[in-house]
């Protein structure tokens, strides 16, 4: 039995982000569930404050800079060069994060969720204690509890690595460096670096392969590489990781230096170093081990196919368990584990399938992509089973340009058929606006089109997105 000064609720949610606003949302507003978020930081998350709001717009502002580029072949007079203010920027940026910050806390009061800011942490099996900076605690209990507490960027252990930034430093910028380097192979590297070098930055990136985006179809990873090489992104391959960092000058832009190490002895200079080399799952402080929660060998929540944690009452989702750890899936899965809890019967086996996630890449140009890649899918199903349609061309938008530029701006697209009915199993593009594109085919592959289905589709044209339904 609970203490008399615990606090009884029917759904605590540790974590105000995506994944734990949607499932409180639904379980509040849908179903009437007596609700409690506990958020240690802003609201709304990795997604609102440090992730996906900022980098879109971060991207719309870098691609603005291209379209000025662009803009000379078509005619306008556009200066050489233009000032870029990149501190008015960031303020708009983040008046426009405060409000997205007030508009969850809004929602959520709308819908009779209780929301409690503070640290939490287990004490019992089914209870939360949550300390405030006062120095006071409260504590809290309900028969269903989801952790939704997300993740946070990896830093490398060197001597000196503090002094570079992270993925939620990167949006602390207020002037733009002359020179940074970007550390990583993954999305989020390839996304900031592709931002600063749009607005002239000199950018390098140390990845320690051949090619960036690895998890992504072989198609995606050479021609981006390719890509950002020819747009002026230093690429330094079968990078081995730096033995050193240090801070010579510190300051903001042009005034901050940094001294970069190799294991060699070899050393260079930059104004600021950017770490992409990963995250890590929120969980540290939670005591997970007071409940009895597992956790994997990376320290992600393990769950089973229905979010359920090895706790029964307990579950998670989102970042934390390392799932496809991107914000529509947090969001879906927080639906359906508040539909399964609190909806009616008919929703008990309420869950998310993972399988066929689109994603994009706001790379410059975008990524997108879905379903298996082609090893995977000749792994799966065998090569003779497998085929695959493919083309690259230039899109309209570049057919001013002359040839060396155009070179720079591909469109590439695959479709992955397996199968006598072709039925599409992967689907990879790149090139101009493809982000908005993925979301209509996502859909067609989600439902088990097959090559005859998009053939039967009328082109619409002149588009990029008619070599979809063309591609012989």
């Amino acid at each position: 039995m609970a203490p008399v000064d615990t606090k009884t609720y029917d759904y605590i949610v540790l974590g105000g982000g995506s994944g734990g606003s949607g499932s409180a949302r639904r379980a509040a507003g849908w179903y009437g569930a007596k609700t409690l978020i506990i958020e240690s930081g802003r609201s709304g998350g990795t997604c609102v404050n440090v992730g996906c709001v900022p980098k879109k717009m971060s991207w719309n502002f870098a691609t603005i800079n291209e379209t000025l580029e662009v803009g000379r072949y078509y005619g306008y007079d556009i200066p050489e060069n233009i000032n870029i203010n990149y501190n008015h920027f960031k303020n708009i940026r983040d008046s426009v994060i405060k409000r997205l910050n007030g508009a969850y806390e809004r929602n959520w009061n709308r819908e009779g969720i209780d929301l409690v800011h503070g640290r939490a942490h287990f004490v019992e099996p089914k209870v939360i204690e949550v300390g405030h900076e006062d120095g006071s605690t409260v504590r809290y209990t309900a028969p269903h509890i989801l952790i939704a507490t997300g993740g946070r960027p990896s830093i490398p252990k060197i001597k000196g690595a503090e002094h570079g930034i992270t993925s939620d430093g990167f949006f602390e910028i207020e002037e733009l460096p002359p020179k940074m380097a970007v550390v990583g192979a993954g999305y989020i590297a390839v996304e900031l670096a592709g931002v600063m070098a749009a607005v002239g930055v000199e950018t390098h990136m140390y990845i320690r392969g051949d090619q960036f985006l690895r998890k992504f179809d072989p198609m995606i990873q050479k021609t981006m590489t390719e890509r950002y090489e020819l747009s002026g992104v230093h690429i330094h391959k079968n990078h081995a990781g730096f033995k050193e960092v240090q801070l010579v000058k510190d300051g903001k832009g042009k005034d901050r230096v940094l001294k970069l190490i190799y294991p060699s002895g070899e050393e260079v200079l930059v104004n600021e170093l950017l770490w992409a080399v990963g995250r890590a799952p929120e969980v540290e402080d939670l005591n997970l081990d007071i409940p009895g929660v597992k956790t994997n060998h990376a320290g992600y929540i393990a769950v089973d196919e229905y979010q359920n944690t090895s706790v029964e009452g307990i579950y998670a989702l989102g970042d934390v368990t390392g799932q496809a750890e991107l914000t529509p899936v947090a969001i879906a899965a927080g639906r359906q584990l508040g539909s399964r809890l609190f909806g009616p019967p008919a929703l008990k086996s309420s869950k998310l399938s993972y399988e066929n996630i689109p994603t994009v890449v706001f790379a410059h140009p975008e990524v997108g992509s879905i379903g298996l890649t082609e090893p995977q899918a000749r792994q799966r199903f065998g090569d003779d089973k497998i085929k695959i349609y493919h083309t690259r061309f230039t899109a309209m938008y570049y057919d001013v340009m002359p040839p060396e530029e155009k070179k720079k701006n591909p469109t590439e697209m695959k479709l992955i058929c397996v199968g006598p009915e072709e039925k599409i199993v992967g689907l990879h593009i790149l090139g101009l606006g493809v982000g908005e594109m993925l979301q209509g085919f996502g859909v067609a592959v989600k439902m088990g089109a097959t090559k005859q289905d998009f053939d039967s589709c009328v082109a619409i044209h002149p588009t990029s997105a008619e070599e979809l339904v063309t591609l012989r």
